[in-house]
């Protein structure tokens, strides 16, 4: 989503662009999300710091976090500066210079999706946050009051009565819900992604389905070596996910970047049951939602090396707690999906030009919110080439931060 989305503002300034991913767009992390755009998640996801919450996860089978030891002792020095930026005042810093970025999402969405004639995949009644707990429901809804009066989140809260009838299939351990209403969901995410793509390509961009090896200097400009051959270009842009820090560390960059991967699978409702909405079980920590392909049910975070083999545990908690909240029917493929998000330490993507050489920008470390941030990533790199003035403050995502 990022890459396309950049390539796309690109195209649109006149800029003759090549896209070089070595699948078609959207098979990657992009397809494998929740497919929400989430104009609310103005908070990023910070390290638990509070004992209760350390206490719950280091057993490591809880659904929302579960981590490898080994890939911990791997990624110690940028998880430890994680927990460091998760302290109360840099968190209480973070959030609203985060926020900067969601608040622009769904109206830089709109912008590309009306223009790729993509509308028939975008739902925009929101989505619904379920809780099994009061304490929890009324602590939550406290602070949506707080984000709503400072960030322009809609919500409405919903208790069990007003949930029951908008999601009657819902179990009896639903005792509420908070109805995010200006927050968006995509049918097809993996769809909205090809959907952007076939834009720029019919605007006259290009792409090239290609492993890229390489990527230095030449001239004025970049050479980039892929197994196809070769690129020389003006400008260079790294939209590389996850697999950011193998480039950046070719190029001699240093930034304390991690993954957290995630798992999905997709259901049939058991006979007689529907689901109208994305539903996210905030106690459990699993997400529900309705796509063409089913009811793809996504976990939480696992704290893991990108390549490390897939450990299919936490899935497996996620769909024994969905049950209790909505009734499955079967699977629909034989093996789950899995993909990782592209982490930094400080819960901010970097984007902006590369502090160490000319006409190098970055775009990568959005974490969960790359499908809901990709639009608003390529209008900012879009200004910042052009030497425009952005929609936000750039400053909170430097590259030389750190």
């Amino acid at each position: 989503m990022v890459g396309v989305s950049i390539a796309w503002h690109l195209r649109l300034r006149g800029r003759e662009v090549t896209l070089v991913d070595r699948r078609e767009p959207g098979r990657e992390t992009s397809y494998g999300n929740a497919g929400l755009i989430q104009r609310e998640a103005v908070k990023p996801h910070p390290f638990p710091r509070d004992l209760s919450d350390i206490w719950r996860v280091l057993p490591n089978r809880s659904i929302d976090i579960r981590y490898r030891t080994g890939a911990m002792f791997a990624e110690a020095n940028p998880l430890w500066q994680y927990w460091r930026y998760s302290a109360p005042k840099s968190f209480a810093r973070i959030v609203p210079e985060y926020a900067s970025l969601i608040q622009h999402c769904t109206t830089e969405h709109e912008v590309m999706f009306t223009a790729a004639n993509a509308e028939h995949l975008i739902r925009r009644d929101g989505w619904l946050q379920v809780f099994r707990s009061s304490d929890t429901f009324q602590a939550e809804l406290a602070q949506a009051a707080e984000f709503r009066e400072r960030f322009g989140v809609t919500f409405e809260a919903l208790d069990a009565a007003q949930l029951h009838t908008i999601e009657p299939s819902l179990g009896s351990c639903a005792i509420g819900a908070i109805h995010w209403t200006n927050a968006w969901s995509v049918v097809d995410p993996g769809a909205l992604v090809q959907a952007y793509a076939d834009d720029f390509v019919a605007r006259g961009g290009r792409i090239e389905k290609a492993e890229a090896r390489s990527a230095e200097p030449s001239g004025h400009g970049w050479r980039l070596d892929t197994d196809r051959g070769e690129h020389r270009a003006d400008d260079l842009v790294l939209a590389t996910g996850p697999w950011s820090p193998v480039w950046l560390d070719r190029l001699g960059y240093r930034m304390p970047m991690f993954v957290m991967r995630g798992y999905h699978m997709h259901y049939e409702p058991a006979e007689g049951r529907a689901l109208n909405y994305g539903v996210m079980d905030f106690e459990k920590g699993y997400l529900l939602t309705p796509k063409r392909a089913g009811l793809r049910l996504t976990t939480g975070a696992e704290l893991n090396t990108i390549d490390a083999p897939a450990r299919f545990g936490q899935l497996s908690a996620a769909e024994e707690a969905a049950r209790e909240m909505f009734a499955l029917g079967a699977r629909k493929e034989a093996e789950p999906w899995k993909g990782a998000r592209p982490c930094l330490a400080d819960m901010k993507p970097v984007i902006g030009p590369a502090h160490q050489h000319e006409n190098l920008w970055f775009a990568f470390g959005h974490g969960h919110q790359g499908f809901t941030l990709g639009p608003t990533t390529g209008r900012l790199v879009g200004e910042l080439m052009d030497g425009e003035r952005p929609i936000v403050d750039m400053k909170p995502f430097r590259s030389d931060r750190f």
